[in-house]
């Protein structure tokens, strides 16, 4: 299995990170994809990397809640290391949030614009973050020359959200440990989205499934993302492995 998106080079996991890693593959999960966050994270992240590199992608871009007006200031250090050489598989992780602050919404899209540029200019995929920001990120997607392609990450929307977003391209969708929640409505879209166009995440250390919920997260815990949607589109666990481990492979260009 692959965890599209896990972040195991965060302070949460100093004291036990190898072994985080350890259990990910024992559990089956014998690929993580590493996203960025923010300047600070590109050493730890490439340590881990270093230590796991049968195990693990790295992506590289700016967090949205991470832009602010001087955004572009340092942001040479983010564009060095895509175009430096090493081995990334996407931008990102970039996109929107405007859930807790709504301050820096235009330098969010004109940091998300650049980065989708940037992303096609070098062949490469996007992770989007999208909180409370749809309307944003898809009036910064109409505007774009060409729209790379794109994972929706800790997608969580409605069945019309997706019909929105397939305007703009054939999109994958993100499914962590939010899929498992009681009172979680995402499992009644899982059917628009279809099981072909689904990639497993656990967005870890954040939204550990039942029955791990409050918990740190782990990447060991997608195979209970996994299960649930199983459950909720009626077909075989191992059929959900299979395709979304392909559907990962393909789209992040991992052999």
């Amino acid at each position: 299995m692959v965890d599209t998106h896990t972040h195991p080079y965060l302070p949460e996991f100093d004291a036990d990170r190898d072994e985080v890693v350890r259990n990910a593959i024992a559990a089956g999960v014998e690929m993580m994809i590493l996203p960025n966050v923010d300047f600070s994270t590109i050493q730890p992240m490439k340590e881990l990397a270093a230590r796991w590199p049968e195990n693990t992608r790295m992506a590289m871009g700016l967090h949205p809640t991470e832009v602010t007006s001087s955004w572009r200031d340092n942001f040479g250090i983010i564009e060095s290391e895509l175009r430096g050489g090493t081995p990334y598989v996407a931008v990102g992780e970039v996109g929107m949030d405007l859930y807790w602050d709504k301050t820096w919404r235009e330098a969010q899209m004109e940091a998300l614009d650049y980065q989708m540029k940037l992303a096609t200019q070098l062949g490469l995929p996007v992770i989007i973050h999208c909180r409370e920001a749809l309307d944003e990120v898809i009036e910064v997607m109409s505007g774009l020359p060409e729209i790379p392609p794109l994972v929706m990450h800790s997608f969580g929307g409605t069945v019309e959200d997706v019909e929105r977003l397939r305007k703009y391209g054939d999109f994958y969708f993100g499914i962590n440990g939010i899929v498992t929640f009681k009172n979680s409505r995402l499992r009644e879209v899982l059917p628009a989205i279809g099981l072909d166009r689904i990639l497993l995440e656990t967005d870890a250390p954040y939204l550990a499934p039942v029955p791990y919920r409050g918990r740190r997260n782990q990447p060991a815990y997608v195979v209970e993302t996994g299960r649930e949607v199983a459950r909720s589109l009626g077909v075989d666990f191992d059929m959900v492995k299979s395709v979304t481990d392909s559907s990962a492979r393909k789209f992040f260009g991992i052999r």
